[in-house]
């Protein structure tokens, strides 16, 4: 009896393990956008914290650090989350969703936009 309790108990765990994690890692993220794109905060990077399906605000709201709600994103982010210049090295774009993300948000961002944010941080992390 306890041989099988501890194979449920086992298989029950190992299930749990893996049906917790949404974060489907995306695999292709493009290096490729063009220099004379020119990437806007407001226009283009924090407008995919609160897009339809994809809302990082709910939990990133002001009770949660970093506070990505409109108008506030910019300045909870830099410099603290973004090394300005080095997307690899930033906390932000290592915990994306799609790229690393420690919890279960139900989506996650895809290449294109993952891509974005990358140029972005890249190409200095400007507010414009």
């Amino acid at each position: 009896m306890k041989k099988y309790l501890s194979y449920i108990l086992g298989f029950l765990l190992t299930s749990l393990s893996m049906s917790c994690y949404y974060d489907e890692l995306v695999e292709e993220v493009i290096d490729d956008i063009p220099d004379d794109v020119s990437i806007s905060f407001a226009a283009d990077i924090e407008p995919l914290f609160s897009q339809g399906g994809k809302d990082c605000t709910q939990c990133h709201n002001g009770a949660t650090d970093p506070d990505l709600r409109a108008g506030n994103a910019y300045d909870a982010l830099v410099p603290d989350y973004v090394v300005s210049g080095n997307a690899e090295d930033s906390e932000l774009f290592q915990k994306l969703p799609g790229r690393g993300h420690p919890f279960d948000v139900g989506f996650s961002l895809n290449a294109d936009e993952i891509s974005l944010i990358k140029a972005w941080i890249d190409r200095g992390a400007e507010d414009n």
